[in-house]
């Protein structure tokens, strides 16, 4: 199909406010435009009961889905096509709180909403709709000292390429040119990359306030991608995934670079790791591995430390592990609790009411970051 004839243009429409909700309440038709839409673009929407509402306009197709659908993980949004060729539709039901990706469907051609912004996700770029959440005031951007998130370019001879990172400094860091800070290693996970713990995660906000609150020590976050650009993981998923060409580029080429371009504490006691999903999967690896680099150990819906793994318990400060409450609170918590009966600093949070989604990572983030660099 001619791709210029489908004049697909994304938005969502406000309907009469016939539809009700699931539980049997009308469907509020207090619709506003996602805070994550293109400039300009009022639509898609959503209401406050978390309800999406869409609008695509493609006047020859025959077919139209948004992949969102009740919950916001599962099916999708059927649309239908109005007198005006206009196709337009609303989810089933209110969706979770939080962000998720999403993509339009054509008659069996994949799209982004070109009135949303785009994130890498899904190991393509997705378009994303933010969900008010009840909680989201510890993300949101606020009138309070900012840091800046600086994009770097750094030599990987491994890998026979120049790579990319994410380095967010905190509020100050420019003011004192003596100042030195310790440094979080903050990996994303399977399907994402280096943006989307500043993107989709929103770290740097998070970060900002609990700083303007008090809350946290200041420190610096390192966002690299987890990949090497070669390797993936092959059948039998992670578990048959070679970590060891992605240990050298962190370890022995990003991590020489940042400590050499940044004002950073360059030591064991002054470095945490933390990944969410494929990245706890790589953070446990990688401190197992080498327990001289990292003292501040994070898994976020990313799996868990038995005591017996870790040799010197001398040389760790903190291990956290978080889950979402559907995900596996039940491993995570009695996880924690061996680690404790053993003699660790462990902590463990489950993120109420979400999945394995970034809201879960989001509130993980904003417990575990007062918890690091204590002296």
């Amino acid at each position: 199909m001619n791709l210029k004839s489908l004049a697909i243009v994304a938005a969502t429409i406000l309907f009469s406010g016939t539809g009700f909700a699931q539980t049997g309440s009308p469907v509020k038709d207090d619709f506003k435009p996602s805070t994550f839409n293109q400039p300009g673009q009022e639509y898609p929407q959503v209401n406050s009961q978390g309800y999406a509402r869409f609008r695509i306009v493609a006047p020859m197709a025959q077919h139209v889905v948004v992949s969102l659908g009740l919950g916001g993980t599962s099916g999708g949004t059927v649309l239908t096509k109005g007198a005006d060729s206009v196709w337009t539709g609303t989810t089933k039901g209110p969706m979770e709180e939080g962000f998720h990706y999403y993509h339009v469907t054509v008659d069996g051609g994949v799209f982004n909403d070109p009135g949303a912004l785009n994130f890498y996700g899904s190991t393509r770029w997705e378009s994303g709709i933010e969900i008010p959440a009840h909680d989201q005031d510890f993300y949101a951007l606020k009138d309070v000292p900012h840091g800046h998130v600086h994009q770097i370019l750094f030599p990987s001879k491994s890998t026979s390429t120049s790579r990319r990172a994410f380095v967010y400094t905190p509020p100050g860091y420019d003011k004192n040119n003596t100042k030195r800070y310790p440094v979080l290693y903050l990996q994303h996970g399977w399907g994402e990359d280096e943006t989307a713990w500043s993107n989709q995660g929103r770290a740097n906000l998070i970060m900002d306030n609990l700083i303007a609150e008090g809350k946290t020590k200041p420190f610096i976050i390192v966002m690299t991608y987890g990949m090497t650009n070669v390797i993936r993981p092959r059948a039998g998923g992670l578990r048959s995934f070679d970590i060891k060409p992605f240990q050298t580029v962190l370890l022995d080429e990003l991590m020489p670079y940042v400590d050499a371009t940044f004002r950073t504490i360059p030591n064991q006691a002054n470095r945490a790791m933390a990944g969410l999903s494929m990245g706890g999967f790589e953070t446990h690896t990688i401190t197992l591995a080498r327990p001289d680099v990292f003292s501040h150990y994070a898994l976020l819906s990313g799996g868990t430390y038995k005591p017996e793994e870790i040799k010197d318990k001398s040389k760790v400060k903190l291990i956290f592990l978080s889950t979402g409450q559907f995900e596996n609170p039940d491993g995570i918590t009695k996880a924690t609790d061996a680690l404790k009966t053993a003699g660790f600093n462990a902590v463990s949070y489950v993120s109420p009411n979400t999945r394995h989604e970034f809201q879960t990572w989001r509130r993980s983030l904003h417990v575990l970051a007062p918890l690091l660099f204590k002296d």
